[in-house]
């Protein structure tokens, strides 16, 4: 990001270094007293995550520190939360319905819960059924609650295959058309979109969001 200020790379710094008590009091002083834009903080807190997620995959962060940084994540989001449905002037029909899990083998979840509240301010109807999903509970989900678009999440390699399985499964069942499917997390690019049979693949949660519209415009 550029023109960032001492505070914002300090607030980065914290949340990347799990120095909770202090990232939180900062986020806290920014939201509340310094009127900083809600949207930039949760912005800096992706790219903090971004660097948890580096700092796990070469071995130096473990699953802990996942968990903290997901528990970090919320806190701050319950604060910048309202304050976002203020500006957006809130109240506005629901664009569109998403489904959004992360498939089984993979327990991560600070990527899937990001995209979760994107979306979530940004006027979509979420549910968001949790981690290590098995396929069965995904046909169910799409069953009960018909989404619109529904997004796999996974973090590791052996996810792809769950992904692929779990695409397959939602086609075997006669509901491929009546959704998108959105894959995101981990080192997901053009051909492993390809290969699970998705429609589009998001980088991160302002690519979901994208999507999601461009997705909701066509259908309404």
């Amino acid at each position: 990001m550029s023109d960032m200020s001492e505070q914002d790379r300090q607030l980065m710094e914290w949340l990347a270094d799990m120095r909770e008590d202090e990232a939180l009091q900062l986020a806290n002083k920014m939201l509340l007293e310094d009127g900083a834009d809600p949207l930039r903080v949760l912005e800096l807190c992706r790219n903090a995550m971004d660097i948890v997620g580096q700092r796990f995959s070469q071995g130096e962060y473990f699953l802990p520190e996942l968990v903290l940084a997901g528990e970090m994540l919320q806190k701050i989001g319950a604060v910048a939360k309202p304050l976002i449905k203020q500006t957006a002037g809130g109240g506005q029909r629901k664009l569109a319905k998403v489904l959004i899990g992360t498939v089984h083998g993979d327990l991560h979840d600070i990527g899937k819960n990001i995209v979760t509240f994107m979306l979530d301010i940004n006027g979509f109807e979420v549910k968001d059924i949790g981690v290590d999903v098995p396929v069965q509970t995904f046909i169910d989900e799409i069953n009960g609650y018909a989404p619109d678009v529904v997004g796999l999440s996974g973090f590791l390699t052996l996810a792809f295959e769950s992904m692929k399985e779990t695409i397959a499964a939602i086609e075997a069942a006669g509901l491929r058309e009546r959704m998108k499917i959105m894959i995101g997390g981990g080192q997901i690019d053009e051909t492993v979109r390809a290969y699970t049979g998705a429609d589009a693949f998001g980088r991160n949660a302002v690519d979901a969001v994208s999507l999601c519209k461009n997705w909701a415009v066509v259908a309404a």
